[in-house]
């Protein structure tokens, strides 16, 4: 059994405290998920919505990096409606995976379009939405492969709202994992919301690949220490 990725989850109001979430865990990990939210496919907004400034600006210009870059990978799940139109933006501003939400408003498939080929690309369902929504959006499913092998991962939400930390796990999403894993034997299976000490066992035992861990580790004394017991948990 291949050891299960940790990946902490940053959800930020403005770019000082991305820098300071970053730097509490840099040394730790060597990705990070950092989370997007427009306040408009979620209730609430986060950087560089919530507060906007010319930070980003400067990312996708390449007129700056994001901290750490040296040595971490970012993916950004983009909690955004409309994502075809800011995708190539976030790929400027230095990730390396993208997560789109099947059940934003836009044109899902173009957003993957214009991916391909520069990124890893996941899809992510929330805890309620059958996964034959994936088909229903015009992806071609063949053999376990979504789009020809374009898409590399499915993000599963374990909460029920999201764009938010600290919310409480919901169990549906362990069946869930088990009816991706036969539907999609050959693709990741990433778990975000709702992920702590207590239920990342069960999650790892029904197949996900991935653990997305926010508050869990952000909010924790030490969250280098919280970070490295999902680590060890994981191997």
């Amino acid at each position: 059994m291949n050891t299960v990725e940790i990946i902490p989850a940053i959800l930020v109001d403005d770019f000082e405290q991305l820098q300071n979430d970053i730097e509490l865990i840099k040394v730790g990990t060597k990705r990070i998920q950092i989370d997007i939210c427009d306040g408009q496919f979620t209730p609430n907004a986060s950087w560089p919505y919530r507060k906007p400034d010319n930070n980003f600006e400067m990312l996708v210009r390449e007129d700056q990096s994001l901290p750490g870059w040296e040595s971490i990978d970012y993916e950004f799940d983009l909690m955004v409606n409309k994502p075809e139109e800011v995708v190539d933006d976030w790929v400027l501003a230095g990730a390396s995976r993208i997560v789109l939400h099947i059940e934003s408003k836009g044109e899902i498939k173009a957003a993957v379009d214009k991916l391909i080929g520069r990124v890893e690309i996941g899809l992510a369902l929330n805890i309620d939405t059958p996964i034959t929504k994936i088909s229903e959006l015009g992806f071609k499913i063949h053999n376990g492969e979504i789009e020809d092998g374009a898409i590399q991962f499915i993000q599963l939400m374990g909460i029920d709202h999201i764009g938010f930390q600290g919310q409480e796990f919901d169990v549906k999403v362990i069946d869930k994992i088990r009816e991706v894993k036969e539907a999609f034997p050959d693709l990741d299976i990433s778990i975000d919301g709702g992920v702590s000490l207590d239920t990342a066992q069960e999650l790892i035992d029904a197949g996900a690949d991935r653990l997305i861990v926010g508050s869990a580790i952000l909010n924790a004394e030490s969250p280098l220490n919280a970070l490295e017991e999902f680590q060890n948990l994981a191997e």
